[in-house]
């Protein structure tokens, strides 16, 4: 009959051989490797009849009675029916998580991360959801413990500014979650549960003005528009049809104003090509009272925090349409569509022209590959005879009340 073990001492540890294993009795072991480095362990049966083992630390870092103590605290875990590996493991995560773990760090890795593969104009949008929306309201909370919960509130608060953007905010967090899990630093399976968390959007296109009847109030409306940049920014949307977030974005060095041209840079273009459009006579003065009030920030569209660094947000020129009477009629990019619309029926103006203007993309990958026509004579003629429509429409006297309408 083997005899059992009785407990081992400090003096047998001490003098314990190279590549030996010393009992200490129900599952603790000393083992020794060929270089005389001494270690615990503590051999187990998991709650489900599987064998394993646990590391409880170096000799003499862990002393005789730590292990004995941690062996003991273990054998307690599994009569409970708890696995002490697993338990160690959650201990382990938490700690990593308590040094990375705040959803503000994570966020930054996984942006890190993700920027390498983006376009500039997609890491651009990425960038102001995570400081504008994400971070003010979930960046200090541990990435470890936050839950559907605590998102919601925040993507819901986005949908009622910018419904869209809403929906990439979204995104954005759920992706940031799983690049959690893969770092270790959240438990496998804890994903997010924000499926339906934001109403059901309609599906259609930007609500925009198409039709040529409707212009007058709207222009009505924006010239109403109290705040002087705010007004500057919307009218520079609809002059020249680009995206909100191309103007908003706009740099003094963008403009040549000897040749009324607007040469914007690829990493600000959504299709990362650069882009020349033209500008009508009508944006002159409000450039030059921009500039009276830009100091020296080299925005057209300071913003009002850290104007030498920022620029406006361009959801707040949606924000301001609504404001003033346009919620439901257009948002600012649709005025790509009232011009796409309203300048084809009444110029008959060719769509290509048209579609150089709104910086589309070829649809054929091999028109794209080879056809760099840019039309811009066409186009300076375009944008002029556009803003003097526009001009005269203002003038009209007969305005009704916009419907609301998609485009």
């Amino acid at each position: 009959m083997p005899r059992l073990a009785t407990g081992l001492t400090v003096k047998q540890i001490n003098v314990a051989k190279p590549k030996t294993t010393l009992s200490d009795g129900r599952g603790l072991s000393l083992m020794v490797d060929a270089n005389g480095n001494k270690r615990w362990v503590f051999r187990y049966t998991r709650p489900d009849g599987r064998r394993n083992w646990l590391g409880l630390g170096s000799y003499p870092d862990t002393s005789l009675l730590m292990a004995r103590s941690v062996a003991q605290e273990a054998r307690e875990r599994l009569s409970n029916g708890e696995d002490p590996a697993d338990i160690k493991k959650d201990s382990k995560r938490a700690e990593k998580a308590a040094v990375r773990g705040t959803f503000k760090a994570i966020a930054e890795e996984w942006y890190a991360h993700k920027a390498k593969s983006w376009a500039s104009e997609t890491a651009r949008k990425a960038r102001e959801s995570l400081d504008d929306d994400l971070f003010p309201k979930l960046g200090t909370k541990p990435i470890a413990e936050i839950t559907s919960a605590d998102i919601k509130p925040v993507i819901l608060l986005v949908h009622e500014r910018a419904p869209r953007l809403a929906v990439k905010a979204r995104q954005y967090c759920n992706q940031i979650i799983e690049y959690a899990i893969q770092e270790g630093l959240r438990e496998d399976g804890r994903l997010l549960s924000l499926r339906g968390a934001l109403p059901k959007a309609p599906k259609g296109h930007y609500a925009a003005v198409t039709k040529a009847n409707d212009l007058p109030a709207l222009i009505g409306a924006i010239n109403a528009i109290s705040s002087p940049q705010s007004r500057a920014a919307i009218l520079c949307c609809l002059y020249t049809a680009l995206r909100p977030g191309v103007v908003v974005g706009a740099r003094w060095d963008e403009f040549d104003l000897n040749a009324m041209e607007w040469h914007i840079p690829a990493p600000r273009m959504k299709m990362g090509n650069d882009h020349i459009t033209p500008i009508p006579s009508q944006m002159l003065p409000l450039l030059e009272r921009q500039r009276e009030f830009t100091d020296d920030s080299p925005f057209v569209f300071p913003g009002a925090r850290n104007p030498k660094i920022q620029h406006m947000h361009r959801d707040s020129l949606s924000k301001v349409l609504r404001e003033n009477g346009l919620r439901g009629v257009t948002v600012t990019h649709g005025f790509r569509a009232t011009l796409r619309t309203i300048a084809r029926e009444k110029f008959r103006v060719d769509a290509d022209i048209l579609e150089a203007q709104l910086a589309h993309a070829k649809k054929d990958e091999i028109q794209a590959a080879y056809d760099r026509t840019q039309f811009l004579e066409e186009r300076h003629e375009l944008v002029q005879n556009w803003a003097d429509y526009l001009d005269a429409q203002s003038k009209s006297v007969n305005v009704v009340q916009l419907r609301c309408q998609v485009a």
